[in-house]
């Protein structure tokens, strides 16, 4: 199995992107890394950490894609960039998962002219996942599509049990509209029709409306939004995260007391910190493309990269996109664990 990875995309590339690869090769797993994106400048990188191992290969690009980019045109007019060669790699099976820090746009963009939507997808979407008091929920969509349809919310649903199913083991993942309030007749007019479509949707869990509050107290494993709200939501989680770290660390500097309580407790708070640590979640994958397409952090540290690929490469491992594909085809409930 490979993992291809965009060296040239995030605010830290390609070094972090490269250290975070060779973090990856050092783990107990069964997979190859390729590195696409200056050759040169990914050798030297490779050697100054004393890399000489035989798991990861590097491929040439001659361009890259950055931020500022238009997406479409940079698709269209970059074809030797690190994320179109991917892209290509992994539409001819020359890889098993792609994985990018950079261009958000690009890469989606990217994703749906070279790997292709998947038959009956209307949008895809990015579904990463957030901690909750229960563990983690899906957050679908998170910031693709910040408008949508209904039929798009449906999807959502469909699309995020069937991964919840595959990758977490759980046999009916509870689906929650995220929504301004519980009663039924919450939300915009689109919000409206996307509930009556999901309270009638055939092989989904679905619990109704929820709030942000019962997101964060793990009612549903799967959370379906538009992007708009979806990146609200996310952005928040990081920020809240950070906010109640520095919070607490403040409060156990006050005092000679407060710092011998903080030596008590330094264990039990570095693993409720954990629980926010978005770079343990992994990239995020964009369920509805062609092939296992993951979007990683843009400020990602080598640690984040690691987590990434070492998801990528478990994503590929799964029927997930071909049970998303029997479904639309067969135009059938979800059912297939």
């Amino acid at each position: 199995m490979r993992v291809s990875v965009d060296a040239m995309g995030g605010d830290n590339a390609p070094r972090a992107v490269v250290e975070g690869c060779i973090l990856a090769a050092g783990q107990k797993n069964d997979y190859e890394i390729q590195i696409i994106g200056d050759k040169s400048a990914i050798e030297r990188i490779l050697r100054e950490n004393g890399y000489a191992g035989e798991r990861i290969a590097v491929l040439n690009a001659t361009q890259a894609i950055s931020g500022d980019d238009v997406p479409t045109k940079a698709i269209k007019e970059k074809s030797d960039s690190s994320i179109v060669i991917g892209l290509n790699m992994l539409k001819g099976k020359k890889t098993d998962s792609f994985l990018s820090c950079g261009n958000t746009g690009a890469l989606l963009t990217g994703a749906l002219l070279i790997t292709g939507r998947i038959k009956g997808v209307d949008r895809p979407a990015l579904a990463p996942m957030v901690p909750t008091v229960a563990g983690s929920s899906m957050l679908i969509d998170a910031g693709l599509n910040t408008s949508c349809k209904p039929v798009n919310y449906e999807q959502f649903a469909e699309i995020g049990s069937i991964y919840m199913r595959s990758i977490f083991k759980i046999e009916r993942p509870k689906v929650g509209l995220l929504n301004v309030g519980t009663e039924d007749n919450k939300g915009t007019e689109a919000v409206k029709e996307a509930f009556a479509r999901l309270s009638a949707l055939k092989g989904i869990n679905f619990l109704g409306n929820i709030e942000g509050r019962d997101l964060t107290d793990g009612k549903c494993d799967v959370a379906v939004c538009d992007g708009f709200v979806g990146n609200i939501v996310l952005k928040c989680y990081e920020g809240i995260g950070a906010f109640v770290k520095a919070g607490i660390s403040e409060v156990f500097r006050r005092s000679i007391k407060n710092q011998i309580a903080s030596v008590l407790v330094k264990n039990d708070l570095k693993g409720f910190f954990r629980r926010f640590d978005y770079e343990a979640y992994g990239g995020t994958p964009i369920l509805g493309v062609g092939g296992p397409v993951f979007k990683a952090h843009g400020n990602s540290s080598p640690r984040a990269v690691m987590y990434a690929v070492e998801s990528a490469a478990e994503f590929a491992k799964t029927t997930i996109l071909e049970q998303i594909r029997q479904k639309y085809a067969k135009n059938i409930p979800i059912t297939a664990t």
